[in-house]
């Protein structure tokens, strides 16, 4: 899949002009928790999101701290959050460091690159221009959408399961296939046989209870720990 399957095309922005009471309206009349920030030409210059709002002066959740690590932090680090606490400017809050992806990329990609930021959020972007945000809700919607229809278990032939099943198997390193024994019937399929681990032992089941046809599983596997060492 590609950012362009899973992504929302209609985004709502902020101007960088814009007074952040605003900003806090579109965020939660659009049910956001964040906002990407445009310049009057249109193009991305930030994000404002809701750990920007944390710290108001007018919520009193400004920071305090001794006198003495104040004379540490300097001047230029008090000004900055001062701005931060008590401007009313989006500009002034928003963050300018922005991750992006392209309508293009890989959703993989992607999903990568918000797991290594901890992101909730990318702006998606076509050719310079942002046209669109992929959330983690997005991602939600973009699985559901890939989840088979349901379908009578009589619809895929026994002989069918099994093989898919074996398919599946081969295809997976972790799996010794001449120590497991399966039979199908009616759907059903009894899964017998001795696997090293517990780890193991939940993926299999998984595999089985994931292949189109299968009714249920009746899990008879035996987990037999490997020893080290000698007596």
């Amino acid at each position: 899949m590609k950012v362009s399957d899973a992504m929302t095309y209609e985004v709502r922005t902020a101007l960088v002009t814009d007074p952040v009471s605003l900003a806090m309206r579109i965020m939660l009349g659009a049910r956001v928790s964040g906002l990407p920030v445009v310049d009057g030409q249109g193009a991305l210059v930030g994000i404002v999101t809701e750990g920007d709002l944390l710290r108001r002066a007018e919520l009193g959740t400004e920071r305090r701290r001794p006198r003495w690590l104040e004379i540490i932090l300097g001047p230029r680090r008090l000004a900055r959050e001062y701005v931060e606490t008590h401007s009313r400017r989006v500009g002034d809050l928003m963050t300018t460091r922005v991750l992006t992806t392209e309508e293009s990329a890989p959703l993989a990609d992607a999903v990568a690159l918000v797991e290594k930021h901890h992101l909730k959020r990318l702006p998606v972007m076509r050719q310079g221009r942002l046209i669109g945000m992929l959330s983690r809700a997005d991602l939600m919607r973009a699985f559901l959408s890939t989840l088979p229809r349901d379908q009578a278990v009589t619809d895929v032939p026994d002989a069918d399961i099994r093989q898919q099943i074996d398919q599946e198997m081969l295809r997976h390193p972790w799996i010794t296939r001449s120590a497991i024994q399966i039979t199908v019937q009616q759907g059903v399929v009894d899964l017998n046989g001795v696997v090293t681990n517990e780890v193991m032992h939940d993926a299999l089941r998984v595999l089985v209870e994931n292949v189109p046809g299968v009714a249920c599983v009746n899990d008879k596997l035996s987990t037999i720990e490997p020893t080290t060492g000698y007596i």
